[in-house]
């Protein structure tokens, strides 16, 4: 670097100095490169913050706006979502409770004990035998409630019907999720301020097997459109267009989280310390979004009106809708605990240099033991020795991409893929060991 210029002593100008800085200019220099050294390390600092914290409110709102999007554009994740529903002992009991009063209401058991009583009277009947038969209405109804209670749970507990549910169900929404958007006509619907279960499939099969067997006729059994009040909640419009609001963001949001992050990470003075710090902020709003699940389950609940009278059928109903959520919100924070501890293991810390050493030394053991048996793997294992590093970091990065590209996370294929990456690096480490047999 070239000397700076000093003044001459008139200091009417400026002369070049061509020999080494003195002492004191020595000093001047080395403050004044720490001082724009400090300013360039805020600066890094402060862009690092900004862009990970970004990505870490970000993110529980792209796992909300991804998990929408499938249920709005997937229609098998859609079935996947709705199907179990049929199947449900809380909803089978709440569908068929209903159901069977629906149809026992629509019978006038007056009217056929009348037209009973009548009948006998025209034949001559004794008047006790006539005003018996007139008094049997209640008996009559209670009768009709059992068969028709009993045809009605006959259906709904069978394999056919959970069969007729999804194919019905995967006809009738083919495009949006009602639960989300309140379009269509599906299983889970959004009516104004309510959250209805739609039970026609429930109708249309009752209506093959009790008529003609019973004494109930067509008119009798209610709509194929008969739906049943799940949650009744003030706020459900606005929750509604949230969600219409996430479907349109969520092939986006995603990535752009990915990205801020990545910027973060690459812009920060320490890049171990901020992945740790995106990993524990991202574990954080997991945590987060998991409790404000909770409380909107209880709030659910909670808004159960009288005229439902099932908070069994209400709690099925949520668990289910929202269960592939829960899956991707676990499936992220143990992502990010992982990220967590990666970190870890890579920094200076007395335990991670424990653990790295004996990883080492198992590695090594393992590849000299090879090499004892004649199996060497010589200019390949010396490859991998001098690129260790890269390798390491090829591997992470096709674990890490091979998540990202998978449809849809669980914790379990989180966990899956970390052994595949573990069993990798182990192998490649063994291999490396194992370059010259004179290293036994």
């Amino acid at each position: 670097m070239d000397p700076p210029a000093a003044s001459d002593p008139e200091g009417n100008g400026r002369r070049e100095q061509s020999g080494p800085l003195d002492d004191a200019e020595r000093a001047e220099y080395e403050r004044l490169r720490r001082n724009l050294g400090r300013r360039h390390r805020r600066l890094r600092l402060c862009a690092a913050s900004l862009l990970l914290t970004l990505a870490v409110l970000l993110a529980p709102v792209s796992v909300i706006a991804t998990w929408v999007n499938s249920e709005v554009t997937d229609v098998d994740r859609y079935v996947q979502t709705v199907s179990p529903l049929a199947r449900d002992p809380a909803v089978q009991k709440l569908v068929v409770d209903r159901v069977t009063d629906e149809v026992v209401e629509n019978i006038d058991a007056r009217k056929i004990t009348d037209a009973v009583a009548d009948t006998l009277a025209d034949r001559d009947a004794p008047r006790f035998l006539v005003d018996a038969a007139r008094s049997l209405d209640e008996q009559l109804k209670g009768g009709l409630t059992t068969a028709v209670r009993f045809v009605v749970e006959k259906v709904v507990e069978s394999e056919a019907f959970a069969d007729a549910w999804d194919s019905i169900h995967r006809g009738a929404h083919t495009v949006a999720t009602n639960a989300l958007t309140g379009e269509g006509g599906g299983a889970l619907e959004v009516k104004g301020d309510t959250v209805t279960l739609n039970v026609g499939a429930v109708v249309e099969e009752l209506q093959k097997q009790l008529i003609g067997v019973t004494l109930v006729k067509a008119d009798d059994i209610p709509g194929t459109d008969e739906s049943i009040v799940l949650v009744r909640n003030e706020n459900l419009s606005e929750a509604r267009q949230g969600a219409r609001w996430l479907a349109a963001v969520a092939p986006w949001l995603p990535v752009t989280v990915v990205v801020l992050g990545g910027l973060g990470i690459w812009a920060a003075p320490s890049h171990r310390v901020a992945l740790m710090a995106g990993g524990i902020g991202t574990g954080v709003m997991m945590c987060g979004l998991l409790v404000g699940l909770a409380i909107m389950r209880q709030i659910c609940l909670d808004a159960v009106t009288q005229t439902t009278q099932s908070q069994d059928a209400a709690a099925a109903a949520y668990d289910t809708l929202v269960r592939f959520l829960r899956q991707a919100t676990l499936a992220v924070l143990l992502t990010a605990l992982i990220t967590v501890i990666a970190g870890y293991l890579y920094g200076p810390g007395r335990g991670a240099a424990a653990v790295r050493s004996a990883a080492a030394r198992s590695t090594e053991a393992a590849g000299h033991a090879l090499t004892r048996t004649g199996l060497t793997t010589g200019a390949v294992g010396q490859w991998l020795r001098r690129n260790q590093p890269r390798t390491t970091g090829a591997v992470i990065g096709a674990g890490g991409l091979a998540l990202l590209l998978w449809n849809y996370p669980t914790p379990a294929s989180v966990a899956l893929l970390l052994l595949l990456v573990v069993v990798v690096l182990a192998i490649l480490g063994v291999l490396a060991a194992a370059d010259e047999p004179a290293q036994r």
